[in-house]
């Protein structure tokens, strides 16, 4: 079926890293006679998206200028926008192969793919942090798992020919292309994606039900790669998402997927970011809510906003779709904004990631102006709570 989607991969190719079924076995095998490099977590769901097109242009690990250039002036060196470095990191005792060495990447023991390295650099941690992050803070989880990800860089093209169940992904993982494809079929010509790492509430549910009031479509895409210990498990959340699709959501305009994608907590720059990568997964539009992407005190709450707005005409390619915090409103008797509500904070329920935690912790219920009784039972029974909701 032909594609109908509004939204072109960023860079105008959907990147395809990935060698077919018929010449995996042939690629293993020969990837046994090579040194093997063995990469964390979050080097193998870069090592996937890479592949899958997920990082389109990208057509594999960052080398030091275009790095750099991403760090310092958001884009790629050919000036298409791009904010973040993607990076293999490693200690310089496993680094240590020179320009035109061919490298086995595996994770867990398991071969996943092969790097063609065309270089090797040494990565300025500390600054490239500082145009990232806006801080060295190594309170910042993302700037931590930046600096002791390692002093130096391999880069080059990557080929993929592992399977991806080694990472975890699940039955919900869908590549760029297989996304692309379900929204063609679908008939979709607008399509809004949402990016979460955390369970879904009420203030979620808001947000959805408005954007499916005029896109025809939503791509609903969790993000289940390596997060902070504390936050909630993957499985968790997408028992969570499920409840509120079976219970509430048209299942027929909502596409359920999910993004192996490692957590870098950086606030405006990774907005732009995940705005990117939902381009390549067929997205016109994406939804950009408070703090996104934000940890601690780090970021002001629409720092986000702000970026996106000033790169919506420079290259960026999809449209964002900006909401205020959303909450419940006493005196309204529903859920609002700023922008539809006249009552102030004292009207207002909000609670926090850290307090639901505490509330799941000490068994006490979620209110039901907050959560929905079918996601408040998931998080009650995976925490031995006694209680699921009650009103507030």
């Amino acid at each position: 079926m032909t594609e109908k989607l509004g939204s072109a991969p960023h860079g105008g190719v959907l990147i395809n890293r990935v060698l077919p079924s018929e010449a995996r076995g042939e690629a293993q095998a020969r990837a046994a006679r090579l040194p093997v490099l063995n990469v964390n977590a979050r080097a193998a769901s870069d090592l996937l998206l890479l592949a899958t097109g997920a990082f389109s242009p990208l057509e594999g690990f960052m080398g030091h200028d275009a790095a750099r250039s991403a760090a310092e002036n958001l884009t790629l060196p050919d000036g298409l926008l791009w904010p973040l470095p993607v990076l293999l990191q490693l200690e310089a005792s496993q680094a240590a192969f020179s320009p035109g060495s061919v490298v086995a990447l595996a994770y867990r023991g398991t071969l996943l793919g092969a790097l063609e390295v065309q270089e090797r650099f040494t990565v300025p941690g500390k600054k490239w942090a500082r145009e990232v992050f806006q801080t060295a803070d190594e309170a910042h989880p993302g700037v931590a798992a930046f600096l002791t990800g390692g002093d130096v860089a391999l880069a080059g093209p990557i080929r993929w020919f592992g399977d991806a169940s080694v990472l975890g992904v699940g039955e919900h993982w869908r590549t760029p292309a297989e996304t692309r494809a379900e929204m063609a079929r679908r008939g979709w010509q607008t399509v809004a994606g949402f990016q979460t790492r955390n369970p879904i509430h009420r203030a979620h549910e808001y947000v959805l039900r408005t954007v499916l009031e005029v896109m025809d479509g939503l791509l609903l895409h969790p993000l289940v790669g390596e997060t902070r210990p504390e936050d909630l498990s993957a499985d968790l959340r997408l028992r969570c998402y499920q409840a509120l699709l079976d219970h509430y959501l048209p299942q027929d305009r909502v596409l359920f997927s999910v993004l192996p994608a490692w957590m870098r907590y950086g606030g405006p720059r990774e907005a732009v970011f995940h705005a990117l990568v939902r381009k390549n997964f067929g997205c016109t539009h994406f939804i950009v809510g408070r703090d996104h992407a934000g940890v601690g005190k780090y970021y002001g709450p629409y720092d986000a906003h702000r970026l996106l707005k000033t790169l919506a005409s420079d290259g960026l390619g999809v449209q964002p779709l900006f909401f205020d915090e959303v909450y419940y409103c006493r005196r309204c008797g529903s859920l609002a904004s700023q922008r539809s509500c006249g009552h102030g904070p004292e009207d207002r329920l909000t609670l926090s990631g850290t307090e639901v935690r505490r509330r799941l912790r000490e068994g006490l219920p979620l209110p039901v102006e907050f959560t929905r009784p079918e996601v408040a039972a998931v998080l009650a029974e995976a925490f031995g709570a006694k209680g699921g909701v009650a009103h507030v």
